[in-house]
């Protein structure tokens, strides 16, 4: 503060006196300097000029009465100190400048309005900054607008252009440490921009151009992952898989998550087609690829990945929404039965083994119910879309086998033999048919 500058309160050489008052009825009388307070504010400016008609108290010194709307007055307050000594805005943090801003605001002082939009703008915010700022803003006038600046949606351009790169990240190659929870992050993140909530999703589901980039990330990701079944393929062949199967694991396991994340993905966009066809394509590959490298109880997790990505495609192809050859369905739903059979019959042999160590609390790897009701719903559909010599051939083998309870094909089973009794009957105008052909 400058030597032989008026403070503010100080009673001997004040000649206004400043009530501020709320619609509660608190107020607070301050003792300023009408010189001060015209040369920063209009609000103070006009309120003190010769044109508007005042009321005097206390000998000589003005009264001039400001109504805030806040209950609160600290800010005013503050408003007004500014008016003498200018400090940083940074110390009141960013919702206390938000407060100031909003006074100096309804009082006219542009400079002190100027100093706290700037900082604000500047400023890291929290949630809670946030939300009292969009309550705030908006109010203030354009001058302050710019303070939105960081919430406001951007153009549909960038946007597409951050999914795209996001998504070439997360169809990468597995890494090891701060690259691979790169890749996670964004994962999770693309995963949100295409979530429909509260809010619509970021990204236009029709775009034709991330549609067609998208399909050369996964078909990059397939190469890659049918490029690794192979390898593992060939060394199971030509040598025992001793002293790779660490390594090996981690791959197989990190190729499968990733197909199970591009499943949902692709899912929301609507583009299934491309990862089911692949998939059936190497379902025998996969499953051999897993029992090579994951036998018995050894990494469940990767063989419920499995499962998990199995029930997708399992599921797309049950709705109809992709459309396969009979042959194909059929190689796909015998495969897949015995994958997850045995895979849940392993799951209840560690179950069992855990509870005979005493293990009880350790969490159990397995799938959400949820997922093994699905997929057995969509064995049952797609096995009942089968020639009936077919579903013969799957019933056969599951009655027969000691893990009939999962699948549950007794709803196939019941159709089939309904449709087997009365098949004749209902087709015996194929017969008649023939005879006057």
């Amino acid at each position: 503060m400058r030597p032989g500058r008026p403070k503010i309160g100080d009673h001997a050489t004040s000649d206004v006196v400043v009530r501020l008052r709320t619609p509660e009825g608190r107020d607070e009388w301050l003792y300023c300097h009408s010189a001060v307070l015209a040369a920063g504010s209009t609000y103070f400016a006009d309120r003190l000029s010769d044109a508007w008609p005042t009321c005097q108290i206390l000998g000589s010194r003005y009264c001039v009465e400001v109504y805030c709307q806040e209950p609160d007055l600290s800010s005013h307050v503050s408003a007004l100190r500014l008016l003498y000594a200018g400090e940083p805005c940074s110390r009141f943090g960013v919702r206390g400048a938000l407060g100031v801003l909003r006074a100096a605001v309804s009082l006219g002082c542009a400079q002190i309005a100027a100093a706290c939009a700037g900082y604000i703008e500047a400023a890291p915010w929290d949630e809670a900054d946030e939300e009292e700022i969009l309550r705030a803003v908006p109010g203030l006038g354009a001058p302050y607008e710019c303070i939105l600046a960081r919430l406001r949606p951007i153009d549909p351009a960038p946007v597409a252009g951050i999914f795209l790169s996001a998504f070439r990240l997360a169809t990468r190659s597995s890494a090891a440490g701060p690259a691979r929870e790169l890749k996670s992050a964004a994962q999770e993140q693309l995963e949100y921009m295409l979530t429909e909530d509260d809010d619509a999703p970021l990204i236009a589901l029709d775009d034709d151009n991330v549609r067609s980039q998208v399909k050369d990330c996964v078909t990059g990701l397939m190469s890659r992952s049918s490029d690794f079944l192979s390898s593992v393929l060939t060394k199971q062949k030509e040598t025992p898989l001793v002293g790779y199967e660490g390594e090996l694991r981690l791959e197989l396991h990190t190729f499968v998550c990733d197909v199970s994340w591009v499943c949902q993905i692709l899912s929301k966009l609507e583009m299934m087609k491309c990862i089911v066809l692949y998939w059936v394509g190497v379902s025998s590959d996969v499953v051999e690829a897993v029992e090579a490298v994951c036998p018995g109880c050894d990494c469940l997790k990767t063989r419920l990945k499995v499962v998990e990505v199995s029930a997708k495609v399992l599921e797309a192809v049950a709705f109809g929404n992709i459309v396969l050859p009979t042959e194909k369905r059929h190689r796909m739903v015998n495969v897949w039965i015995a994958f997850a059979r045995t895979t849940k019959a392993l799951i209840v042999q560690a179950d069992r083994d855990d509870d005979e160590d005493g293990d009880a609390e350790t969490p159990k790897a397995n799938l959400d119910s949820e997922v093994w009701q699905g997929l057995e719903s969509a064995f049952v559909s797609v096995v009942l879309t089968l020639p009936s010599d077919c579903q013969a051939g799957i019933l056969s083998e599951w009655l027969q086998s000691k893990h009939v309870r999962y699948p549950d094909l007794t709803e196939a089973f019941e159709a089939w033999c309904y449709r087997s009794k009365v098949a004749k009957r209902r087709l015996s105008f194929l017969s008649d048919v023939d005879r006057v052909s």
